[in-house]
């Protein structure tokens, strides 16, 4: 029977069902009696919807729409239906496939419907597996593409491993398999028997994973060649080498280590890679190692402590130096073991007036830190097991794994951090203002202390503040104003702070001048940490080697320099002079003509402009943990 002669049947049906006596009787007790279960009549006039619209029938609406019934026969008694005229030929068009047994749509029934596409007979059987295969997309008929198929299906189900770190290796498998299915499964690297030029010139690249830092060690290696007649071998070469890419893609985008899980003060956040980005660049790049290693951190930092690893790597393993036995150090001991600790440590600055000998602060927490590396109990302590530990660990090893760390740390920085610049390196206590890869700018700077450190992440300065008032955080209100304030009633009147009861705490503000903790001058970039840039009245501190002082904030040497430069230099007006000009007792705030970035940053290991390798004090232990979690990922 043709599509539209069981169209009309259906409608017949229809009809003879809404307006026979029965049909009128119920309609007209429904409101009393309980609803009953009715099987609706199919709607074969739209696609789109399977139910019957009551308002136009005046049948009874159940309460769910049913399951269309593929083989229900709807034809009417013979006689019953006048002879239809001929019915004209449907246009042809591309037929979707009807899914029978999806939920209907309650839409209403279109009074001229437009023409469907063919359907099993009405009361036809169809074997179960000619509907399945009817209803179901076609496989594909390239054996290449099939096998494709079923190894990603394969790939995507097997036990997902750790190969991108703390990274979703299970979505980017789902991506890589929804990447081929875009592309009717055809090989991306592969041709007949062989790989194609672009998957050997992006196993080159992923040969020199090492060189950045990175492991693949946990994928397998795909085979070079095969047998032409073994589809299922070319198939599984080509996703291995996919998973490859996306693995390399990913641990170079930052994917291994999410920083906010190391400590709550690094809010730096990875921009990592797209699986389906990186396939699509790579496999058409003209150079596909270039491409591929174009995923690595771009920045001139990167660049220079990837070459300093290469150095290191050549020079060989280096002599180990033990320590002489000795008692256990702890806090406050003196020892002449203790210069050894901080050369091997790298606690190259000395506070003003310290001994190089005693066992400090500073040389307990790099002792703990090295002890959490290692695996030690962390005591702090300079134990017979750390200090067999501490001296027998190869120095260039123990080098090669800072870069290591430093190198994963610069893949937590923008792509893109701005032509001209602010970046502040924490351990090196340094400011540098920058214009590309150009240092227009050097100044020394005091960072947050190791129990409130300087946070780590990204922003734009704004606008500047001059003659700021200081109104003091509550924490430092509590922590040290406040038994300050008990011991001496007259503590907040003598600094000139003014103090307001708010509820049940004090709110302190101190005034602009030439004692404010804040200095003159206040760079603003607003952030969850409410940390900033600013002056101190406290240029004394500037001279020491050591200068992790502050409650967050960093502290500029040269403010009036800074806000000269970035408020357009001597082409827009500014001068020392104009901006000294602004100080006084009275708040002024100054946008900036174009916000500029910002970047806090934590590099215990750096390269300096003239190529020279430099190893800072591990202030707040971050490159300790970055180590210890890029070894527990390689042991893994």
């Amino acid at each position: 029977m043709s599509i539209r002669g069981v169209r009309l049947r259906a409608s017949w049906a229809l009809l003879l069902l809404t307006t026979s006596p029965l049909a009128v009787a119920r309609a007209d007790d429904a409101q009393t009696r309980p609803p009953v279960a009715v099987v609706a009549p199919l709607d074969l006039s739209s696609p789109a919807s399977e139910g019957v619209d009551a308002a136009s029938t005046g049948a009874i609406t159940p309460q769910a729409p049913p399951r269309a019934i593929s083989r229900l026969d709807l034809s009417p008694p013979p006689g019953l239906l006048p002879e239809l005229p001929p019915e004209p030929q449907p246009p042809a068009f591309a037929a979707p496939v009807i899914h029978v047994d999806a939920p209907a749509t309650p839409e209403a029934v279109a009074p001229a419907a437009p023409a469907v596409p063919a359907v099993p007979a009405v009361g036809a059987t169809t074997p179960d597996d000619a509907t399945q295969a009817e209803l179901s997309p076609a496989a594909p008929a390239d054996p290449v593409a099939d096998e494709i198929h079923a190894a990603l299906d394969h790939f995507v189900a097997a036990p997902a491993g750790r190969p991108v770190g703390a990274g979703d290796w299970s979505a980017a498998r789902k991506a890589i398999a929804a990447f081929y299915a875009e592309r009717n499964y055809a090989p991306l690297w592969t041709d007949g028997e062989h790989l194609s030029g672009g998957a050997k010139s992006a196993l080159a690249r992923l040969a020199k994973a090492g060189e950045d830092g990175l492991d693949l060690a946990a994928l397998p290696r795909p085979a070079a060649d095969w047998s032409e007649s073994a589809a299922s071998a070319q198939a599984e070469a080509d996703v291995e080498i996919s998973a490859a890419v996306v693995a390399y893609a990913l641990q170079a985008t930052g994917a291994r280590i999410n920083p906010g899980a190391l400590s709550k003060d690094v809010s730096a956040k990875p921009e990592v890679a797209d699986p389906a980005v990186v396939l699509k660049s790579v496999a058409a790049a003209d150079d596909p190692d270039a491409a591929l290693a174009a995923f690595n951190p771009p920045q001139a930092g990167y660049r220079a402590l990837r070459a300093a690893l290469e150095r290191l790597r050549d020079e060989g393993p280096a002599p180990v130096a033990r320590f002489s036995p000795g008692p256990v150090l702890m806090l406050g001991m003196s020892d002449p073991r203790v210069p050894l600790i901080r050369a091997r440590l790298g606690l190259s600055s000395l506070k003003d007036g310290v001994s190089p000998r005693v066992y400090d602060v500073r040389v307990a927490s790099a002792v703990a830190a090295f002890q959490r590396v290692h695996g030690l109990p962390v005591n702090g302590a300079l134990t017979q097991a750390t200090a067999n530990a501490l001296g027998g660990e190869n120095l260039r090893e123990r080098r090669e794994s800072l870069i290591l760390a430093n190198m994963e740390m610069w893949r937590w920085e923008p792509r893109e951090m701005g032509e001209l610049r602010v970046e502040v390196n924490v351990p090196d206590f340094s400011l540098r203002l920058m214009s590309g890869d150009t240092v227009l700018q050097r100044t020394r700077v005091i960072v947050g202390k190791p129990d409130t450190p300087t946070p780590i992440f990204s922003n734009a300065i704004k606008y500047m503040l001059f003659n700021p008032a200081w109104h003091v955080p509550e924490s430092i209100v509590k922590k040290e104003m406040e038994p300050k304030y008990a011991a001496d009633p007259s503590y907040f009147a003598r600094h000139g702070y003014k103090v307001t009861n708010v509820g049940h705490r004090l709110e302190v503000v101190q005034p602009p001048g030439e004692e404010n903790a804040l200095g003159r001058m206040l760079f603003l970039f607003p952030n969850e940490h409410a940390v900033y840039l600013h002056d101190t009245p406290l240029r004394s501190l500037f001279s020491a080697s050591y200068r992790a002082f502050s409650h967050g904030c960093v502290r500029v040497e040269d403010p009036a320099r800074l806000a000269e430069t970035l408020m357009g230099g001597a082409r827009r007006g500014w001068t020392d002079a104009k901006v000294r000009s602004l100080l006084g007792d009275k708040e002024r705030t100054l946008s900036l003509p174009t916000p500029v970035p910002v970047h806090l940053q934590y590099f215990t290991e750096f390269v300096d402009e003239n190529g020279a390798l430099h190893d800072r004090e591990d202030l707040y232990g971050l490159t300790g943990k970055v180590a210890l979690a890029l070894r527990k990922l390689r042991r893994d």
